[in-house]
């Protein structure tokens, strides 16, 4: 009997807890700064677009950085490769902590982006190719970690920014040093055999039709996503922890719709019928928001409603994705995900400097834009997409039961 079907998503090797421990810290990061925004701003007499690049030196960093890692990743190792990550994020993390400037921050916060950069991408294929049950129970985990990770990222960071906007980057290392020592630890087994990529696979990789659709879809989705994310604090007006509780139940919300509600919808309906019906119900959401952005109570309803739409669309793409090309997991994820940070690392500032010129309403409506620009360009590609359809057809069903487990 397989493991589909004996198993739990939860019933993983060491290892996988152990790169599954590490992305909840990792996607920690990047919600952290959300509540303390505001503080930095004041603190360093910075603007709302030079506290917004905060977010975006470390997001292009980290999308630009993608295009490598499968090559250092495929000559020293996983497990080298995770390492060096996560010791650069220790590294650079407590540099922003002992930062005097916002433009220190912003470039540490850089340098920060390449570690996450060589962790994100070969955690999620070292999961997915370690993890009990198949792909479709590895990106059930995955998602969960990011989720858990981005719910209590705001939250920690809440907690922490009440002190000083520097103890959440203290926070982060000691964090990731723990993290560094459970893949230390627990990450062993006989090595994969090694099949070094050349420099250019991740650029050829974006030249596979679905794939590039998918990515293109993903960098207009992202700045959707990141508007929300990171604009947000600024017209909510609340202190560290009441961002932090803000952004907690988002996190909550994705977390919940990436682990138990897209397994459920994809066992009824196709990937893309998913993407076409998430993304409007987005761009909806969005333009709520941007309605009542003077109203704090209706805005945190919309920013969770979204974080409940989120959680859908992240497993869903993540899923087609790895299903788009027969290349490699860890050359595919690399390729979409340096198109897909890249489209992150442009909102914040944007959405800050539309706010400055116009008013809070505009960054909203133009991330909802952007969102059905993503949606455009699936529809335009469903034809390319089939066989992600038709490869997702028993997908939902084998995550559903992953999920709940067979007591057979």
């Amino acid at each position: 009997m397989s493991a589909t079907r004996t198993g739990s998503v939860w019933r993983q090797p060491a290892q996988v807890w152990a790169v599954a421990f590490a992305c909840v810290v990792a996607f920690m990061g990047i919600g952290l700064v959300d509540p303390i925004l505001p503080a930095i701003a004041d603190s360093l007499q910075a603007s709302p677009v030079e506290t917004e690049l905060l977010f975006t030196s470390y997001l292009l960093v980290t999308g630009l950085a993608m295009l490598v890692t499968s090559w250092i990743s495929s000559r020293i190792g996983a497990k080298a490769t995770l390492l060096i990550g996560l010791g650069l994020i220790v590294a650079f993390a407590l540099l922003c902590a002992l930062s005097g400037s916002v433009d220190m921050v912003i470039g540490f916060r850089a340098g920060w982006g390449l570690g996450n950069a060589l962790f994100i991408s070969t955690a999620l294929a070292t999961v997915v190719g370690a993890a009990s049950g198949g792909s479709a129970a590895a990106i059930v985990l995955y998602e969960a970690a990011l989720g858990i990770g981005i719910a209590v990222g705001p939250l920690l960071g809440g907690l922490l920014g009440e002190q000083s906007w520097r103890a959440p980057f203290f926070g982060v290392v000691v964090l990731m040093a723990i993290a560094f020592v459970a893949i230390l630890l627990l990450m062993r087994g006989p090595a994969s055999p090694r099949q070094p990529m050349p420099l250019s696979a991740p650029l050829r990789a974006l030249g596979r039709p679905a794939l590039a659709i998918l990515a293109v879809a993903a960098l207009f989705y992202n700045i959707g996503f990141f508007v929300l994310l990171a604009f947000s604090p600024f017209p909510l007006g609340f202190g560290a922890m009441g961002i932090g509780f803000t952004f907690f139940g988002w996190g909550v919300g994705l977390a919940v719709t990436s682990v138990w509600v897209a397994p459920v919808l994809m066992r009824r309906l196709a990937r893309t019928t998913i993407i076409l019906t998430m993304l409007p119900l987005l761009a909806v959401d969005l333009i709520a928001a941007g309605l009542v952005v003077g109203n704090p109570a209706a805005l945190v309803v919309a920013i969770i409603v979204g974080g409940l739409l989120l959680g859908i669309m992240n497993t869903v793409l993540t899923e087609a994705v790895m299903e788009a090309t027969d290349l490699p997991r860890s050359v595919a994820s690399s390729a979409y995900s340096a198109v897909r940070f890249i489209g992150g690392a442009m909102a914040p500032p944007i959405a800050a400097a539309l706010a400055h010129a116009f008013n809070d309403t505009v960054p909203y409506f133009f991330a909802a834009t952007s969102v059905l620009i993503a949606a455009l360009t699936v529809l335009l590609g469903r034809r390319v997409l089939a066989h992600i359809d038709d490869a997702g057809q028993g997908a939902g069903e084998d995550a559903e039961a992953i999920l709940v487990g067979d007591a057979a």
